[in-house]
């Protein structure tokens, strides 16, 4: 009972200093400019790095979820993504694309323990050379600056592509989900993972739901969140997709990130050393934005969406105004 008490009473205080430097350092997303900016100060400082690891995502605890190590579930979600999206026996040499690579620690697992020949983009120039830098000789990964608006490839240049929360930072999700299938081979794979708000048009959002997903969106510069169903319309509707597109929910495998992400500054108080009181500050104040995140995902407002296609063979790739109208959401 002391051990609970004394944790909530951490948790606690780094959510009234988290919540102080929150309200008086208001964000709001401008462009998709401040997206390779905000990625390029926290790559540039290692503070994201030194509590997230070389993935930055969410990590996989189980089903159902188990006590786990925050860094190795992180390592163990990219694993279960290989094996949910079926590509975990393709031969090596395979080629893949990761689209939003951040510093490349799913990228380098691919390539390492896959033995994928992995090419990897990230909005961030920042990102690049930390990739760069984190890849040893011989790791078959290579990194570059690219748009996942604008995908910088020739039509059907990959067996695989992939991608990890990524989506919410895209403002046309349209040209996200085509660009994703332009690039990928007749018969390849798409392997997306994504965060996703709750379909609208099933449940409109309430009182407190719409101010919950303003702040979402503002605090890491995301310009909206597709839903699971919204956004599988958008890659059926490319006219790319052979037979039926698949989807899955691991919001509940997924979920402890969030408070294990905060956990992280606690059990880990050499990072106070290491980046000084600007660290600290700068650290605490996503410590409100991660605990809406955690109420999001586990009231239903936001979902943790997988999405797996293959790529047609032959496609059509005219898309009517009425298809383009069902998918805007």
């Amino acid at each position: 009972m002391n051990v609970l008490l004394l944790t909530l009473g951490i948790l606690l205080f780094l959510f009234m200093i988290g919540l102080i430097v929150y309200l008086v350092t208001a964000r709001r997303y401008q462009s998709a400019d401040s997206v390779a900016s905000s990625y390029d100060t926290w790559t540039e400082d290692g503070i994201l790095e030194f509590y997230w690891g070389e993935h930055i995502h969410l990590g996989h605890y189980g089903s159902p979820p188990q006590r786990k190590d925050f860094l190795q579930a992180k390592s163990d979600f990219v694993h279960e993504m290989a094996h949910w999206g079926g590509i975990d026996q393709y031969p090596k040499g395979t080629t893949l694309l990761d689209v939003g690579c951040g510093i490349g620690g799913s990228s380098r697992i691919l390539a390492k323990d896959y033995g994928f020949d992995v090419t990897a983009v990230t909005i961030s120039p920042q990102q690049v050379r930390r990739a760069q830098e984190l890849t040893p000789d011989g790791v078959t990964a290579k990194f570059m600056v690219g748009d996942a608006m604008s995908l910088p490839f020739p039509d059907a240049s990959f067996d695989v592509v992939w991608s990890i929360e990524t989506g919410p930072h895209i403002p046309d999700k349209d040209s996200f989900a085509r660009e994703l299938l332009r690039v990928l081979k007749p018969g390849g794979r798409l392997v997306v993972a994504d965060w996703n708000q709750r379909d609208d048009r099933e449940k409109p959002l309430n009182f407190w739901e719409k101010p919950v997903m303003k702040q979402l969106l503002d605090q890491w510069s995301h310009p909206a969140f597709s839903s699971i169903e919204g956004f599988a319309e958008r890659l059926e509707a490319t006219g790319m997709v052979e037979g039926h597109l698949i989807t899955d929910d691991w919001t509940k495998p997924t979920l402890p990130s969030w408070i294990d992400s905060i956990w992280q500054g606690v059990i880990r108080p050499q990072g106070f050393l290491k980046f000084g009181l600007y660290g600290f500050i700068k650290s605490v104040r996503e410590v409100p934005t991660l605990l809406l995140m955690r109420l999001a995902f586990g009231t239903g407002l936001c979902r943790f969406g997988m999405f797996r296609a293959v790529r047609a063979e032959t496609s059509n790739q005219v898309v009517s105004t009425a298809t383009s109208q069902a998918v805007k959401h």
